[in-house]
């Protein structure tokens, strides 16, 4: 280890004795906190209050899925529930910041943060949700904890689910989107209250802008059909969203 920089050694010290430290109450955390087996009751009694539909995996569209995990979560279907890789980039670049920025939370964690903590994961909850993160991931599929995730996350302001959202939007149903409708779904889940084309268009389209993006730079499209999806317009309007589709509560 002499080897090392200064800098370095300081770091794999610290990161020792936080093992030492933090071990024993991992495991009291492990024990202590709910199994995770009822996710899925949990996640039907969740949309069910919301009025809005609980997807099957087989219902998401792929490129849905591929814009989500671009903004989100670049390392979703590889990680455990944690992505250590995110969340130690956020925590440094929290401290060289000296904010709290970043959060480097996965879309398990923020499935389990709604349906376990009430949204909430602040001081002891975000330990927490980390827990229950890695215990549903083992229980879950990836496809399954999608699923769940977009149907109860918050899509703007007082709506949930991206069913309710397609309706809204563009008077469609989930499945007929076209790419940038699906980029403008993925980007408003971050910041409902500011992403909300209903509210803010041009936040909107910048919003699904850098979703484009994100989705170039992971290789799920070109450049090209990210040009012609940003040229769509933000919202569809005219037909009522009863008529031109439905969301089964």
């Amino acid at each position: 280890m002499s080897a090392l920089p200064a800098g370095v050694r300081r770091l794999l010290g610290a990161v020792v004795a936080a093992g030492v430290v933090l071990g024993p109450s991992a495991a009291t955390l492990w024990v202590s906190t709910p199994s995770g087996t009822d996710i899925q009751a949990r996640v039907a009694a969740l949309t069910r209050s919301y009025g809005v539909a609980l997807l099957n995996p087989d219902e998401i569209p792929s490129t849905l899925a591929k814009a989500v995990v671009a903004t989100e979560d670049e390392r979703f279907y590889t990680h455990h529930g944690i992505d250590s890789i995110g969340l130690a980039r956020a925590l440094l670049y929290d401290a060289s910041n000296r904010c709290l920025c970043q959060g480097g939370s996965t879309i398990t964690e923020q499935l389990v943060k709604d349906v376990y903590l009430g949204g909430s994961d602040r001081g002891y909850n975000k330990l927490v949700d980390a827990v229950l993160a890695l215990k549903v991931d083992r229980i879950l599929t990836k496809q399954q904890i999608m699923a769940d995730y977009l149907s109860e996350i918050t899509t703007g302001l007082g709506r949930r689910g991206v069913s309710a959202a397609a309706c809204a939007y563009f008077q469609s149903s989930l499945q007929n989107l076209t790419l940038g409708q699906y980029a403008l779904l993925a980007g408003v889940t971050q910041a409902p209250s500011l992403y909300d084309p209903t509210v803010d268009p041009e936040a909107a389209e910048q919003r699904r802008s850098e979703v484009l993006a994100s989705m170039i730079s992971e290789h799920y499209i070109t450049a090209e059909q990210a040009l012609a999806a940003n040229a769509e317009p933000v919202l569809v309007r005219g037909t009522p969203p009863g008529i031109a589709c439905a969301v089964a509560a």
